[in-house]
């Protein structure tokens, strides 16, 4: 058996790791997990954790059900791939998208599937622009997206993301995005501005940017319900009320990115229905295979499916895919996953336990360290600062969010540190009142510990 500290040593020699602080990974090492079960994950060293944040927001039925490993074994020894390609199929992807037409608020909608949230943004763009030109509107290529947001990480998707991290030396082409101030009140609002007043300016500088940009040239607006990644950032009250009408009126699409906020997560089954959103288009990943395998699905309308079938039909074939698209062994997972969250009734007990862990947190908002508590249903976040009278935020050197999460580590849970000194939060979707106290209380240590120095 590898010792946990042969498998580090092959990891620093070997591994290339995304996402990560490269040159403090080289110093600092691998945290290895060996194992999960329901809520919890378990380290090389045999340490065990709450995994606070449902690995990357994603593991929603948590660690170890033995439904879903059965599932893919069932699948995978009856028939373990097969493409989608050239009109071929398969029952799993058949059941999939079935199921998937009674879960999601767009009707008679076509569902296509790929591997990633990453990728299934990706087709997004690229079924927009295919929709325009093939109704006759081919100068509508620009895109909206949103200071703070996070839409993935290909060139195109990188692109819309807001943060500048995932810009800085890639040399992304962003001619054709444009990116509009965050909807973060607590960051972006001006001294005196009430929220509301918010809401109205950020609506004016849409229709600012439509009139300077011309609505016959910008094709849609890509929004998180709930930005995730960016920092845990709800909408202001009446955001997507006041924003809707303008891009119905300038025919600007509105892509749903539901890849966080998707399958219960605030509450409802998508952001979407939490927050009064119609979207023209939806992306899902992450928790509809509850993470068991990669599987995303993008819920193109009627209107859509009808425009690209008839110009494709001019080509030859739609000439686009991904050979993993519909994959029979994690369309089974991700059907089976559906399944289990409506015979378990996890999307009322996941909103239940949203509101008990949104409760439970607020009294965290007057520590020391905390300047503003944000979140939705099972997810929520925490904004560090400096002087939680002036918002000040710490040094960025200082990666306070950082030392939080090692700190929080240290007491036995799973948190994630984000832009912003942000620390997040995002436990799976079965947790327990009980579990939900022991994150509370492990989350308020770290915070301890932090202020304290230790």
């Amino acid at each position: 058996m590898t010792s946990s500290a042969s498998l580090a040593q092959l990891d620093l020699d070997h591994l290339f790791h995304p996402a990560t602080d490269l040159r403090g990974h080289r110093q600092a090492g691998p945290q290895i997990w060996e194992r999960g079960e329901g809520v919890y994950v378990y380290d090389s060293e045999g340490r065990k954790y709450l995994e606070g944040m449902a690995g990357l927001w994603c593991t929603a039925l948590g660690y170890g059900e033995q439904e879903l490993v059965d599932a893919a074994a069932k699948q995978m020894s009856k028939f373990c791939y097969g493409p989608l390609f050239a009109g071929k199929s398969n029952e799993p992807s058949i059941r999939l998208a079935a199921k998937l037409s009674e879960w999601v608020p767009i009707e008679g909608a076509r569902f296509l599937f790929g591997c990633s949230g990453s990728d299934a943004n990706d087709a997004q763009v690229k079924l927009v622009r295919y929709y325009f030109n093939a109704i006759g509107q081919p100068r509508k290529k620009k895109i909206l997206s949103r200071g703070n947001a996070y839409h993935g990480i290909t060139l195109a998707t990188a692109a819309l993301t807001g943060l500048p991290a995932f810009h800085r030396h890639f040399d992304l082409p962003g001619d054709d995005v444009i990116h509009l101030t965050s909807p973060h009140y607590y960051r972006q609002g001006h001294a005196g501005e009430s929220e509301a007043e918010f809401v109205e300016r950020l609506a004016g500088e849409l229709e600012s940017v439509i009139e300077r940009e011309g609505a016959d040239s910008i094709a849609a607006m890509f929004a998180e319900p709930l930005m995730g990644a960016g920092g845990v950032i709800p909408p202001p009250a009446g955001y997507f009320d006041r924003i809707q009408p303008i891009l119905e009126a300038n025919g600007i699409l509105l892509v749903d990115d539901e890849v966080v906020c998707g399958f219960g997560r605030t509450g409802n089954p998508f952001g979407c229905q939490t927050w009064n959103i119609k979207p023209a288009t939806m992306t899902m990943a992450k928790a509809l295979s509850s993470a068991y395998l990669p599987i995303s699905a993008v819920a193109v309308p009627p209107f859509m499916y009808e425009a690209i079938e008839e110009a494709a039909g001019g080509v030859g074939l739609f000439a686009h895919g991904l050979t993993y698209a519909g994959h029979p062994v994690a369309a089974a997972v991700a059907c089976r996953n559906l399944e289990l969250m409506e015979e378990r009734g996890i999307m009322a007990h996941a909103a239940e336990m949203g509101e008990l862990l949104q409760a439970k947190l607020a009294p965290l908002a007057d520590h020391a360290l905390v300047g503003n508590l944000r979140g939705k249903g099972l997810i929520a976040g925490l904004e560090l600062v400096a002087d939680k009278a002036t918002r000040e935020l710490f040094p960025a050197q200082n990666k306070t969010a950082f030392k939080v999460a090692a700190a929080c580590l240290a007491e036995g849970l799973v948190v994630r540190a984000l832009p912003g000194d942000v620390v997040a939060v995002c436990p799976p979707l079965i947790i327990t009142e009980a579990q939900l106290a022991e994150l509370v209380e492990k989350l308020g240590r770290g915070l301890d510990r932090v202020l304290s120095g230790g």
